[in-house]
């Protein structure tokens, strides 16, 4: 048996592909990054922390989200995202509401406000990258496909916190 026999344990294993995943992680950190660093174009676009954004792009998938779903689905520990949404109240972008008949269970809900900053936001992100690359869309929905694969399976693996191991799959 060779040594890349040896490390290969199935179709996207093997020293050739783990160079090629390590590439595309150090990709998509750099191409985070500067996004981030860009300065909207739009004077109206509010810019959020990288924790506030995680929780703005949840609720425009779950419009009506108790804290706990939204600390579990952004992976933020329960004290950080008190913090988090207390900023984003702040800012004018959620509003958390009574829930229960006792008043002592609450959602949150993006705003107006919230929901235009989101779609604002995009619309900035999805010119930059676009410019970025030419405009050429021939291998984007492949893109996509994998970005969401990856972003997925993270989600899925993501340990409890920081002191958990990830789960495995059997």
């Amino acid at each position: 048996m060779t040594e890349d026999q040896a490390h290969q344990t199935g179709p996207t294993a093997g020293p050739d592909h783990e160079q090629r995943w390590a590439e595309l992680a150090d990709l998509v950190l750099i191409i985070s990054r500067e996004i981030q660093f860009r300065r909207y174009t739009d004077e109206r676009a509010v810019h959020l922390s990288q924790s506030e954004g995680m929780v703005m792009r949840y609720l425009k998938s779950d419009p009506e989200a108790a804290p706990s779903r939204i600390a579990a689905a952004t992976g933020l520990q329960r004290t950080n995202l008190s913090t988090v949404l207390r900023g984003l109240e702040e800012k004018g972008f959620i509003e958390r509401r009574a829930h229960s008949a006792d008043a002592r269970g609450v959602t949150v809900h993006s705003t107006e406000r919230g929901r235009s900053n989101t779609t604002l936001v995009r619309r900035e992100w999805a010119a930059t990258v676009s410019e970025a690359a030419d405009h050429d869309t021939e291998h984007l929905d492949a893109a996509l496909t994998l970005l969401t694969a990856v972003e997925t399976g993270l989600t899925r693996t993501r340990p409890r916190n920081r002191a958990t191991p990830p789960a495995t799959e059997t």
